[in-house]
């Protein structure tokens, strides 16, 4: 009986060895696969072209829309989980008259479609830097631009189900759509190189980053936004959206890596053993 006890222990320590050098081996790979796509510099470029080129698009949608009175604000007070003072802060700052629509010329809608344009390019990029794949120039432009109005629509029916829902069931439409959305979107923006199979655990991973960091903004970026709009204005408040979007565009980059590396899969190399002493020669017979 002791000795089988004490080789359960051994298999048991073994067990948890070998887990721990796994877990070590791909914590150390997921992070040299994100040295190597530049993942903070691709999402400070998110947050960058998020809020120079989607979100001008996005107001004068919003402002078209005959449903809301309060436009594109309500959309990033609902994406940030914000209320009462902190909401108000980011209403005064993004919530536009609603005479933009008509003093929007033909010219400067082409000017923010192209710019949407540039804003999924850069997503495109980022996934098929995540993959290791190659998309054609042409097929590039179309899924761009369908990849755009998809997320405008995603966006769009996201905020109207405050109207329609509330509590779990509402929670339950958005973690739903959203995972449509990004298993959908990586497929699209690849070009179908890569298997939708492969892709959901990336959807699966991106949402549930989503979800925390939702979580993480009521905390941490609600209060923020409240007492930098005291200090430095409208400003401040620019300045803890832009930390958001930088924090989506981690998780979006983040959520594709990640779900390649748990599809690829890859095996630690065992340890190697030491080699066996080598027995000395024996000495000379007399």
């Amino acid at each position: 009986m002791p000795g089988r006890v004490r080789s359960g222990a051994r298999t048991t320590a073994g067990q948890l060895a070998r887990a721990a050098r796994r877990t070590r081996f791909l914590a150390g790979r997921l992070r040299q696969r994100g040295d190597e796509i530049e993942l903070m510099h691709r999402s400070m470029g998110f947050a960058a072209l998020a809020l120079v080129t989607l979100i001008p698009l996005l107001i004068v949608i919003a402002a078209a829309d005959p449903l809301r009175h309060r436009g594109f604000a309500l959309w990033i007070v609902d994406g940030m989980a914000l209320s009462g003072q902190s909401a108000r802060s980011v209403e005064d700052v993004f919530t536009p008259p609603r005479e933009v629509i008509a003093t929007t010329g033909t010219f400067s809608l082409v000017a923010l479609a192209v710019f949407g344009l540039t804003f999924a390019s850069s997503v495109q990029t980022g996934y098929i830097k995540a993959w290791e794949q190659t998309v054609g120039a042409w097929h590039r432009v179309w899924r761009q631009s369908v990849w755009a109005a998809a997320l405008i629509i995603y966006l769009y029916v996201e905020v109207q189900t405050r109207s329609v829902l509330t509590g779990p069931a509402r929670t339950t439409v958005i973690v739903a759509t959203g995972l449509v959305f990004f298993w959908w979107g990586q497929s699209l923006l690849l070009g179908g190189t890569v298997p939708r199979r492969a892709l959901l655990p990336g959807a699966v991973a991106t949402m549930a980053g989503l979800v925390g960091l939702r979580i993480f903004s009521s905390v941490v970026f609600a209060p923020l936004i409240v007492s930098n709009a005291i200090s430095y204005g409208p400003v401040g408040t620019v300045l803890i959206v832009e930390s958001w979007l930088v924090g989506v565009g981690f998780v979006v980059f983040g959520g594709a890596l990640l779900g390649r590396h748990i599809t690829d899969r890859p095996v630690p190399p065992e340890p190697s053993e030491p080699p066996e002493p080598s027995e000395p020669p024996a000495a000379p017979s007399p």
